[in-house]
């Protein structure tokens, strides 16, 4: 996968999260995934297609990360186990990280169409990929836990 395609995520990640939910994030260095699981307590999923590019971004917290982060936004205290708001939050900033990076993609001529995100619950969840190419792994972290953003885009067939 190109590298003009992983830094509008790891941009609209870092705008998102410190705009909107008040947490200050940092990233780590983007990795190549070798499995099929999910990260996190919580993880969002949502395609993405272009007439020359199709796939899925990936967002997923560990358990206490989003828990602090949901409660950063909501400006309430944080909760003590994952409900349906924490999921439907999740729901929320998937949209806004995938459109931010959308919004950059379009400045480099790829137009991206996106799906209603799907939300999972529980770890080591296997997931099915929209495409065969190699899912990048861009590892965040914050005072409350880490995270990480998948994006998983390759040229159509």
């Amino acid at each position: 996968m190109k590298a003009e395609l992983i830094n509008p995520f790891l941009n609209a990640t870092k705008n998102v999260l410190e705009t909107m939910c008040q947490t200050k994030v940092s990233s780590g260095k983007p990795i190549l995934k070798s499995d099929s699981l999910t990260y996190g307590e919580v993880t969002g999923i949502i395609g993405m297609a272009s007439k020359e590019i199709a796939g899925c971004m990936i967002l997923s917290f560990s358990k206490q990360c989003i828990l602090h982060i949901v409660a950063n936004m909501l400006m309430e205290e944080a909760k003590k186990e994952i409900d349906d708001e924490i999921v439907d939050a999740v729901g929320e900033l998937t949209n806004m990280i995938c459109g931010g990076a959308k919004a950059k993609l379009s400045t480099l001529d790829y137009a991206f169409d996106m799906a209603t995100p799907t939300m999972i619950v529980g770890t080591n969840i296997e997931l099915k990929y929209y495409t065969n190419s190699p899912t990048i792994i861009i590892p965040f972290s914050t005072e409350y836990g880490k995270f990480v953003i998948e994006a998983n885009l390759g040229t159509k067939k």
